[in-house]
């Protein structure tokens, strides 16, 4: 480190499940049901979803990126709501690392959900996410969050801040490869039939 730098501040992170907020984080975004058009695959349940919409955010995303650069992590609380669209949960737009080696880390907080992880070689694995259960993708796997039960799914993140997000790689693809959908009382996965492969 030149010794003109300046020392980025030690942030102090609060989270609050109840709230699902990041006391302390410095940013933070929402996505509305209006934004995820094209995510799901029954456009009929979409449209009628749009029609009940309640107006507020349908997942949400606070972080903490105290300083930026090489070595620098960023820190965030990711929290969606249960729902179903069809007979799809509700879920995240997911996303490849822009610099597709870096890694990501997610610990279960509050709620049931599934990760849902994809390489661009055509692998695929759905890891179940409950509070205290960490979930570690590795550099190369695209993945989402999706909330398999009746409550406010929590995940605390970490990632290397210089990895950033590629979302069109999902959208590019037609959806993933495999769906998250319900099964009676409980989830299963089942290939996505529109699903046209990854771009390398």
């Amino acid at each position: 480190m030149c010794a003109a730098a300046r020392l980025a501040e030690p942030a102090r992170l609060t989270v609050d499940i109840a709230r699902g907020l990041l006391a302390g984080g410095s940013e933070r975004y929402e996505k509305h049901l209006p934004d995820l058009a094209g995510v799901y695959r029954d456009d009929e349940a979409y449209a009628e979803a749009i029609t009940r919409d309640d107006g507020e955010p349908v997942y949400w995303v606070e972080s903490s990126t105290p300083e930026t650069g090489r070595g620098a992590l960023t820190i965030g609380l990711s929290v969606l709501r249960p729902g179903r669209i069809g007979d799809e949960f509700a879920m995240t737009r997911g996303h490849l690392h822009a610099q597709a080696e870096f890694a990501e880390l997610y610990y279960g907080v509050a709620g049931s959900g599934v990760m849902l992880l994809e390489s661009v070689e055509g692998e695929s694995r759905a890891l179940p996410i409950t509070p205290g259960v960490v979930v570690h993708v590795p550099g190369g796997w695209i993945h989402r969050s999706v909330n398999v039960g009746d409550d406010t799914l929590v995940t605390l993140f970490t990632y290397a801040t210089e990895a950033g997000q590629d979302y069109g790689i999902i959208a590019e693809a037609g959806g993933m490869r495999q769906l998250v959908v319900a099964d009676g009382s409980d989830w299963t996965t089942r290939p996505n039939p529109d699903h046209g492969g990854y771009r390398a």
